[in-house]
C-alpha cells in the first residue's frame, strides 16, 4: 500500500487569526483574504494574500478575486469562512466556487434556515428544538404591540446582523424589561427599517452560555467535537466573547448531537449556543454552520476541526483527535482586559490568568499580526514603522 502524496493545497481563509492559527498549528499554509498591510497578512502562516472587498459590501468583487486566485493554483485550495455574510454568499455561489475550490458546507436550504432568525424559529418549532418562546416584530410597518404573549424580560435582535443594527450600539441583543419599555424603544427600532425577533430572556449572566462544537463529515459521522463556556464578554451584557474555556458537559454534548441529527447537518462544521437556565435546563439560542474563533482553542486543547476538514478534503490521513483538555482557555488580550476591568477583576489577577491561557489573540511565536495592529493604532503602520515590508518568506500578493 502506497503512502498518500502530501497535499500542496493552501487553506484559503476568510477570517481572522483565530482561524488561521489552528490551520498553521497543523502545518497547513494559508492564503488570507485581506487588504495588504492588514495585521493577518504578517502571520508566519500566511503564504499569500488575496486583496478583496467584504462579502456584505462588495460580493461580486470578493467572488471575482476568489475565483481568480483559485484558478491560478496548482491544486484547488480549501475554503474557510467565518462570518454569516460570507457563509450566505459562498453558499449561494457554491456551484461557481466549487470549480476552483474545495469546501464543506451545510445544505443550501439549511444554511438559509439557520442564518435567518425568523426561518430558524420556524425550523425550531417544526423540529421541536428547545428554543425560548419567540415572536416576530415589524416596527417600521406596525404599531407597538399591546401584548406579545411573552414573559418579560425579553430580548430583541435583528433577523440578521447588519450595519443598521450595529449603529444602534445595542450589542448582540437589546434587553426589554416591560411592555412600556418596548413602546419607548419602538421608534428607534422602526428607524432601522429592520424586522426583529422578540424572545423570552433566559435568566442569568453571559457565563451561563455554553456551546457545542462539531464537524460532521460527508457520511454523517461526528469526526470531532468539544464543548465550551463563555468566561467574559465585552460589554458584559450581550457583548462579544473575550474569554472562553473548554468544558466537559455531557448534557451539552448529548443535546448538541441530538439537535445536529434532527436538523440533518452533514458535511459541515457548526457551533450550537445554549443558555443554561437557573433550573439547569439548556435552551438553544442559535446554530452557526460556519467556522469561528473557538477553533483556535479547540486545536490547542486537542480537537483541531479545521485540520480535520483539510485532511478530508485533500485525501490525507486525519490528525489525531484527543480528549479535549478541560479548563484550557482562550482570551482576546486587549478586549478581555476591558471586560475584566468592567467585571471588577484586579489587573494583576487578570494578568496572571491571561498568561496561563493556552490560546491567545497574541501568540509569542507569531507576534507580527498583534504588533502591526498596535502600530496601526499609533499611526505608525506601514513600511517605515515595521521595517518588514517585502520580507515575508514565500508570500505572494494575489490580484495586484
Amino acid at each position: 500500500m502506497t503512502e498518500p502524496t502530501k497535499s500542496r493545497a493552501l487553506a484559503c481563509v476568510l477570517g481572522d487569526m483565530d482561524l488561521v492559527r489552528p490551520l498553521g498549528l497543523a502545518g497547513i499554509p494559508c492564503a488570507v483574504v485581506a487588504q495588504p498591510g492588514s495585521p493577518i497578512t504578517h502571520s508566519r502562516y500566511t503564504r499569500a494574500v488575496i486583496p478583496a472587498g467584504e462579502a456584505a459590501t462588495d460580493p461580486e468583487g470578493l467572488l471575482d478575486a476568489l475565483v481568480r486566485f483559485g484558478s491560478a493554483q496548482p491544486e484547488p485550495p480549501v475554503l474557510y469562512y467565518e462570518e454569516d455574510a460570507q457563509l450566505l454568499l459562498l453558499s449561494r455561489e457554491r456551484e461557481r466556487l466549487s470549480r476552483v475550490f474545495r469546501f464543506i458546507m451545510a445544505d443550501a436550504e439549511l444554511v438559509e434556515n439557520l442564518v435567518d432568525k425568523s426561518r430558524f424559529q420556524a425550523l425550531a418549532e417544526r423540529l421541536d428544538l428547545p428554543v425560548p418562546a419567540t415572536r416576530r416584530l415589524h416596527p417600521s410597518r406596525d404599531a407597538a404591540p399591546v401584548d406579545l404573549g411573552l414573559r418579560y424580560p425579553i430580548i430583541v435582535k435583528p433577523l440578521t446582523r447588519c450595519k443598521a443594527w450595529d449603529e444602534m450600539e445595542a450589542g448582540k441583543a437589546l434587553r426589554i424589561d416591560a411592555p412600556d419599555d418596548l413602546r419607548t424603544e419602538w421608534p428607534r427600532l422602526a428607524a432601522t427599517g429592520l424586522a426583529f425577533l422578540a424572545q423570552e430572556l433566559v435568566p442569568g449572566p453571559e457565563t451561563r452560555i455554553e456551546s457545542y462544537h462539531v464537524y460532521v463529515d460527508a457520511r454523517g459521522e461526528v469526526a470531532g467535537e468539544f464543548t465550551g463556556r463563555k468566561i467574559r464578554t465585552y460589554p458584559g451584557t450581550y457583548g462579544h466573547s473575550t474569554a472562553l474555556t473548554i468544558t466537559d458537559e455531557s448534557d451539552v454534548a448529548a443535546l448538541g448531537r441530538d439537535v445536529v441529527a434532527r436538523i440533518g447537518l452533514r458535511g459541515a462544521t457548526a457551533k450550537l449556543d445554549f443558555k443554561r437556565a437557573p433550573d439547569g435546563r439548556l435552551h438553544l439560542l442559535e446554530i452557526n454552520p460556519r467556522f469561528n474563533l473557538w477553533h483556535h482553542l479547540g486545536a490547542v486543547s486537542g480537537v483541531n476541526l479545521p485540520a480535520l476538514v483539510q485532511a478530508d478534503l485533500t485525501g490525507q490521513p486525519r490528525p489525531l483527535v484527543q480528549r479535549p483538555r478541560v479548563g484550557a482557555s482562550w482570551c482576546h488580550i486587549t478586549k478581555d482586559r476591558l471586560a475584566a476591568r468592567e467585571a471588577g477583576m484586579p489587573t494583576l489577577a487578570w494578568a496572571s490568568w491571561m498568561l496561563r491561557c493556552e490560546a491567545k489573540s497574541l501568540v509569542w511565536d507569531d507576534p507580527m499580526p498583534f504588533l502591526r495592529n498596535q502600530l496601526a493604532r499609533l499611526g505608525l503602520s506601514g513600511r517605515k514603522a515595521a521595517g518588514t515590508e517585502g520580507k515575508g518568506k514565500g508570500k505572494g500578493w494575489a490580484g495586484t
